[in-house]
């Protein structure tokens, strides 16, 4: 497996590198102290074609495959890790099963703009209740004929407060203690939709994550994804994508972590030397390097089982697990190389630190990700 980057991969990966220095990274840190969405960049974006490059260009996408997708959000992480959620949600959770799962119509109608970022799309499944239970859930959706009447909640949706389009996941039917789950594409226009607070979060703030609010929310019987009952299976498939694009967010901050931190100690002097001429902290950040490094080659390695249409659930679960663990290990080690300095918004390690432990937590926590991973292995 061959992840040296062809000419048109390396384009796009200097590509997006231009557009994250200078226009992305500089608004990193104003964005996380108010929690104002980048509406800005998600269209300079858009018009760079990054909304949905996964995907066929019938559709809007600029048809390149997954590791390049991985790439960018890679990239744009290390300057700013809620840019790259943003990203993330929009592609794998809302996109993707629209394109995997809908209808020529729904592709037509939805994916087409999406791809073209005229919309930005965000995916509905945790409940207050349930969290990572995913047959906990409350939202009701009732067939009332020509129409379907949804009824519930959702909570910690990312672009829950900038999307246009949200993938939503609802309760048909009942057989027993079985819940039948089902899949439909919501309209932020729609009647009986409402969007509730946003979350004062630790990291990525400004990912726009709110609470959505059902009350007697009509859709139209065109909107349902698939087939009914079959939303957890849909909805699964999405994760598993977008466990690749979240460890991708996580790679891209311990690399931008470590590259700021390499600046600073070379700058940093103490007891009469750079920090950067110490053993302890020669040895630290080539620990981290080396860590961050094994951990990118199982990010690219499941972004290539995808494209190669592999069994890769368990490469994704992997790659989200370790390489969340990294960024999280990575940015603590780095605050503590920078001292106090480091627990001040005046560097950016700090906010770095706040973005890299959501990773281990959305998607899909580390213990879920293990669970999958020793399913995989045959461990009951």
């Amino acid at each position: 497996m061959d992840f040296r980057p062809d000419a048109l991969h390396q384009d796009i990966i200097e590509m997006v590198h231009d557009l994250a220095v200078g226009e992305i990274g500089p608004l990193a840190a104003q964005i996380d102290r108010t929690g104002e969405f980048p509406a800005s960049s998600i269209r300079q974006m858009a018009q760079m074609g990054l909304m949905g490059i996964p995907f066929p260009e019938r559709y809007g996408g600029s048809e390149m495959d997954t590791l390049a997708y991985v790439q960018t959000i890679e990239e744009l992480s290390k300057y700013c890790g809620a840019t790259g959620a943003i990203l993330t949600a929009h592609t794998s959770l809302c996109c993707a099963p629209i394109y995997q799962f809908g209808t020529e119509e729904q592709r037509q109608r939805y994916l087409s703009r999406l791809c073209a970022g005229e919309w930005l799309g965000a995916f509905a499944l945790t409940e207050q209740e349930a969290g990572c239970d995913i047959f906990g859930q409350q939202t009701v959706a009732v067939d009332a004929g020509d129409h379907w009447v949804l009824n519930g909640s959702k909570t910690f949706i990312t672009n829950g407060g900038a999307a246009d389009i949200f993938f939503v996941l609802a309760v048909t039917g009942q057989s027993g203690n079985a819940r039948w789950i089902s899949a439909f594409i919501v309209e932020k226009g729609f009647h009986g939709f409402f969007i509730g607070r946003r979350e004062d979060q630790t990291g990525i703030r400004a990912s726009s994550t709110c609470r959505l609010i059902f009350k007697d929310c009509l859709v139209p019987k065109g909107n349902l994804v698939g087939r009914p009952g079959r939303g957890l299976e849909y909805a699964q498939t999405a994760l598993d994508g977008a466990c690749i694009g979240i460890a991708a967010q996580a790679l891209g901050i311990a690399e931008g972590a470590i590259e700021e931190t390499v600046k600073y100690v070379r700058k940093r002097e103490q007891f009469g030397g750079r920090l950067s001429q110490f053993q302890n902290t020669q040895f630290e950040l080539a620990q981290m390097q080396a860590g961050t490094e094994a951990a990118k080659l199982l990010v690219y390695q499941a972004a290539c089982a995808k494209d190669d249409q592999e069994i890769f659930f368990h490469k994704a679960a992997m790659a989200k697990l370790i390489a969340s663990r990294n960024a999280s290990d990575v940015t603590r080690r780095c605050q503590q190389l920078y001292g106090r300095y480091g627990c001040t918004q005046g560097y950016p390690i700090e906010r770095m630190m706040r973005d890299a432990k959501i990773t281990e937590i959305y998607g899909g926590t580390s213990e879920v990700q293990m669970m999958k991973i020793a399913g995989w292995m045959g461990v009951k």
